[in-house]
């Protein structure tokens, strides 16, 4: 797999001053964990699941939760599990194991399609603790598709549970399984229990470290606790009690010191059938002057402005990647996830060897300071980020990046 791995070499070429790099379901968790990207979450009611999985990676998608949580109902959980089953033994039967593909028809200078395209990362949202291990086992051969589970509600007591179930059905199926705890409790909200609750996630994770591969955000869950919902003009920075706790995790979980995790974007709930409006606009002027201030246009009529602005917000606040509930998402989330290339520059300067002992330099483009120790742990991250993602060439932006990530 890699980011933009969906459009043509020669494609990228002509975006990227360093192409993103290809990586697999068995890469380490350090760069897994930056290139979850747009993770989209699918019910896993849906009975052409399999095909869905496929039509996704085919327009650039590396991550994706099939749910059995809150986006089904109670009743539905028994057929959803049935139906997992099925369409695991689905993928396995027509693709590599996630990401071990040797060349996608991209690569080969073809028109990439479903049937072609790498299977994402995948992982099952589950509900109890005790679904882990069953589903390992009735997975049987087809578990190779699976790269882990997304934990809900997670609390020191309910995600120990969660996280030595885990360990058993990676004892028992011989594979590394991955988790992604989901904090999103009431108690975690609430002023007078936060700081307990956010000690004993630190202490739960820790134990697991290796396993644990990014934390998730439940902002909605965060948001109806109190009777709120934000509206699409509005990020969850702008719900101040949201920003609160987001704010306290970074501060607890999110340390750059070698002690911190991965934490998400939260999900962006609003969403039209846009992808279809913008490629006309894309088609007719894909890199003639204005293009921005055109497509920016066509961005805020279609609720896509506060998305922006949220995930630039995220990335702001120590956030990497985002939970996505519709396709439309996920140009834009990895579009912006690409590093720039005075991004770039300033962090290599910041890491050069010669500039061990410290001290201030201007930035090459002569707009910033750049202060060597101060600098350098978000020096450390830029260039995490610019492995995965990429580094743009100096005359491409954003919207050269998002026209491409649509092109398919």
């Amino acid at each position: 797999m890699r980011h933009f791995g969906h459009i043509s070499p020669t494609a990228r070429e002509g975006l990227f001053f360093r192409e993103p790099c290809t990586f697999t379901a068995d890469s380490p968790a350090r760069m897994l964990s930056v290139a979850l990207g747009a993770t989209l979450y699918s019910p896993a009611t849906r009975p052409s699941l399999a095909d869905d999985v496929l039509k996704q990676a085919g327009r650039g998608v590396v991550s994706m939760v099939l749910c059995l949580e809150d986006s089904i109902d109670d009743a539905e959980v028994t057929g959803a599990e049935a139906n997992l089953i099925r369409q695991f033994a689905a993928l396995a039967a027509r693709t590599t194991a996630p990401g071990t593909a040797p060349e996608s028809p991209a690569d080969a200078g073809g028109t990439p399609d479903a049937a072609g395209a790498d299977v994402p990362l995948l992982f099952i949202r589950v509900r109890e603790p005790a679904q882990i291990t069953d589903l390992v086992r009735r997975l049987g051969d087809s578990v190779r598709m699976l790269s882990g589970f997304v934990l809900p509600k997670f609390t020191e007591e309910r995600g120990r549970q969660f996280l030595e179930a885990l360990a058993e059905a990676e004892a028992e199926c011989g594979r590394r399984l991955f988790a992604m705890p989901v904090l999103e409790s009431p108690e975690l909200l609430h002023l007078e229990t936060r700081g307990d609750i956010l000690q004993g996630i630190a202490r739960s994770v820790d134990k697991y470290r290796d396993r644990v591969l990014a934390l998730r955000l439940g902002v909605t869950d965060f948001c109806s606790a109190y009777g709120l919902r934000r509206a699409p003009d509005m990020t969850a920075y702008d719900v101040h009690i949201v920003a609160s706790v987001i704010a306290d995790v970074v501060n607890v979980l999110g340390r750059a010191d070698g002690t911190g995790f991965t934490i998400t974007g939260p999900v962006w709930e609003y969403f039209r059938r846009q992808e279809r409006m913008f490629k006309p606009q894309l088609r007719r002027s894909p890199f003639l002057e204005g293009r921005a201030e055109e497509l920016r246009t066509a961005l805020i009529e279609h609720d896509l402005d506060g998305l922006l602005r949220e995930i630039e917000l995220d990335r702001a606040n120590g956030l990497l990647g985002k939970t996505c509930i519709h396709p439309s998402h996920v140009a834009p989330v990895h579009a912006l996830s690409v590093v720039s290339h005075e991004e770039y520059t300033d962090a290599q300067d910041i890491l050069s060897p010669e500039r061990g002992g410290g001290g201030v330099l201007r930035s090459a483009y002569t707009n910033k300071m750049n202060e060597v120790k101060p600098h350098r742990a978000w020096a450390e991250r830029t260039l995490q980020r610019a492995e995965v993602f990429g580094v743009a060439r100096e005359d491409v932006g954003f919207v050269d990046l998002l026209a491409a990530g649509l092109t398919n």
